[in-house]
């Protein structure tokens, strides 16, 4: 699918073959799409064939077909915990909910056109121009959503511990800035559906007696409007990666001196002591999300700068796009890290007290949670709610 954000072709392979022929003129429709970096048509090396691209696809399947069960299966339940349970419906959650459904729509909508076009296909879109442009714009706007909803989330824990006696955020300020984080990454994502585009490539070899062309979909950029793809690039890097990562820094740095390195003044008993240790385990939670954050998306925006900005240095590479398959499927993993981190911020306590509550509220609603037994809990009655409560993510104290 080429690159969920960012199109690179047209300007960068015209430009790489103009460098490397010495100028020749292209149409910028009809011949902004040549793969082989200068190399003639008939010497250009097969892509999908040899034990890389084996390899790859391998890492390929297996990465989304896990991203598909975890974070299909588990974002859909807490979604629906959060729709059935109105008091599970905090702030926090209601931030985190716009994380869960935009990984749940990567993992649904996305991930099986991409298993289609990376594995089953290797390399060719059969899925006609309007689904070509519509899983792109569905993978950057559920990226930009991504990197919104944490940043949301650092700034709703530090003003929480940074500033306690301040009143917290209402929900119509909530609401507002959940609008945000939608309304910008769906403006911003617009050219990558705009620039979508299905282009035949060859395949095989001139020596193939089969069909030796597949069709490649991606954005691409006229070459003409190469300078205003480069600014595009240079906007949305800062807008969405750079500046969320430094701002979430801020926040995580200036929040884990106030937990760890600031001394709490008067005496600390024990329910203190143990709410600092709840506020301490989430923030090594969210340090952890923002740690595997740049972790896997670091090598993508890098290796598109290498590649948009430095093509000659990557051109005659024969797998180097394999290459950025790999990168790009591993920034793509990072949203089954989100859910694991949400789901193993929880403990027993936590997870025994909303059974409880599921299953008074479902079948004993004259009892209250205190004289309820955990051990005449009828598990084998109510294994939905059991599998939902497993999967609320964090509440904040």
């Amino acid at each position: 699918m080429g690159d969920p954000n960012i199109s690179h072709l047209a300007e960068v392979y015209a430009e790489t073959r103009d460098h490397i022929l010495g100028g020749s003129e292209l149409d910028p429709l009809t011949d902004n799409y040549d793969m082989d970096y200068g190399v003639p048509d008939n010497e250009m090396p097969d892509t999908t064939q040899g034990t890389a691209f084996f390899v790859a696809t391998i890492i390929i399947a297996v990465v989304f077909i896990c991203i598909m069960l975890i974070c299909g299966v588990g974002n859909f339940l807490f979604i629906a915990t959060l729709a059935r349970y109105k008091k599970l419906r905090n702030i926090t959650n209601l931030l985190i909910a716009n994380l869960a459904i935009s990984d749940f729509i990567v993992s649904v909508v996305c991930c099986p056109f991409l298993v289609d076009y990376y594995v089953v296909k290797q390399l060719s879109w059969d899925h006609g121009l309007v689904m070509c442009a519509s899983v792109n714009y569905l993978r950057t706007v559920s990226l930009y959503v991504s990197t919104n909803a944490l940043l949301a989330i650092a700034a709703d824990r530090y003003m929480a511990i940074i500033h306690p006696l301040r009143p917290r955020m209402k929900y119509q300020t909530a609401y507002c800035l959940i609008t945000g984080v939608w309304i910008v990454p769906i403006l911003i994502s617009i050219p990558s559906a705009f620039f979508a585009s299905e282009t035949m490539y060859p395949h095989g070899g001139a020596s193939a007696s089969h069909n030796t062309h597949k069709t490649f979909c991606a954005q691409i950029w006229p070459v003409d409007q190469q300078a205003y793809y480069r600014s595009y690039f240079l906007f949305i890097f800062v807008l969405e990666f750079l500046g969320p990562v430094f701002v979430m820094a801020l926040c995580y740095a200036r929040i884990s001196h106030e937990l760890w390195f600031k001394n709490v003044a008067g005496f600390q008993t024990e329910q203190i002591r143990k709410r600092l240790r709840g506020r301490r385990k989430t923030v090594m939670v969210l340090i952890a999300i923002l740690t595997a954050y740049i972790l896997c998306w670091a090598p993508y925006y890098g290796f598109t700068i290498l590649r948009d900005f430095h093509p000659t240095l990557i051109s005659r590479q024969r797998n180097s796009l394999v290459a950025f398959y790999i990168i790009e499927c591993i920034a793509m993993s990072n949203s089954m890290i989100n859910t694991f981190c949400f789901v193993s911020v929880k403990n027993n306590r936590y997870l025994k007290r909303n059974v409880l509550l599921c299953w008074r509220s479902a079948y004993a609603p004259s009892k209250t949670v205190d004289v309820i037994d955990i051990n005449v809990f009828p598990l084998f009655n109510c294994p939905v709610l059991v599998i939902e409560c497993l999967l609320v993510p964090l509440l904040f104290s």
